[in-house]
């Protein structure tokens, strides 16, 4: 294929009309066709990362690296389903998910805390299965809330959804906040309509959220290193 005829498929794009319809549940690629077709939802993004792999591929054998890498995905995508959200894309070391419905962002925050715990719990299987093992599982979460326009890219044989909105950015963004002493940040959209079990917790009962400024955005976010046992 030769560049006029790649830049007057693009040409194609710019001038057609989109085909935009509200969404009431997460649509699947097939649902939507390659042209100007979307679908639109008012959707919670949850991003969950492996902290540090290229330390872990690079200073660990490769069987040890690909047993992390499925112990931390396999657990994130139970607890993501199990809470009611859709798997959406992977990209290496992490998992994107997607939350629709009334209680979208409770289901969301209490997801992050729940892999916050699991994590803690396989830190202490990699103790006892490999005794001589220096390595410890870190990770992050990042959660937002927004519209959401969803197209699907690519062509065909070779194709995929692309999320477009505040969420599906500043999500994948956010993971790069999280910190071994605050793996989870959500933003203030998110915080503002959790429930109570979400917010709260411990005896005596107290917050489970801190709040800080993101100045790269300069907006209000909230952190979190509590976990939820299940």
């Amino acid at each position: 294929m030769t560049s006029k005829e790649i830049l007057a498929e693009i040409k194609s794009i710019f001038s057609a009309k989109w085909d935009t319809r509200e969404g009431r549940k997460v649509p699947e690629a097939e649902e939507l066709r390659l042209g100007n077709d979307a679908v639109s939802i008012d959707g919670t993004v949850l991003y969950a990362d492996m902290a540090d792999s290229t330390g872990l591929v690079n200073n660990f054998k490769d069987w040890f690296a690909a047993e992390i890498y499925k112990s931390y995905l396999i657990s994130a995508c139970r607890i993501i389903r199990e809470n009611g959200g859709e798997i959406t894309a992977f990209d290496g070391d992490r998992v994107m998910a997607v939350f629709i419905g009334n209680n979208k962002n409770t289901s969301a925050a209490k997801t992050a805390l729940k892999i916050n715990f699991i994590v803690k719990e396989i830190n202490g299987l990699i103790k006892s299965s490999y005794k001589d093992t220096a390595y410890q599982l870190n990770q992050t979460v990042g959660i937002d809330t927004s519209k959401l326009f969803i197209a699907r890219t690519g062509i065909r044989n070779a194709n995929d959804l692309v999320w477009v909105g505040r969420a599906a950015n500043y999500a994948a963004k956010l993971c790069a906040l999280g910190s071994t002493d605050y793996p989870i940040h959500i933003t203030e959209s998110v915080f503002s309509v959790l429930a109570e079990e979400a917010k709260y917790g411990g005896n005596p009962r107290g917050t489970m959220w801190g709040k800080r400024m993101w100045t790269e955005r300069n907006i209000v976010v909230y952190r979190s290193n509590w976990w939820w046992p299940f």
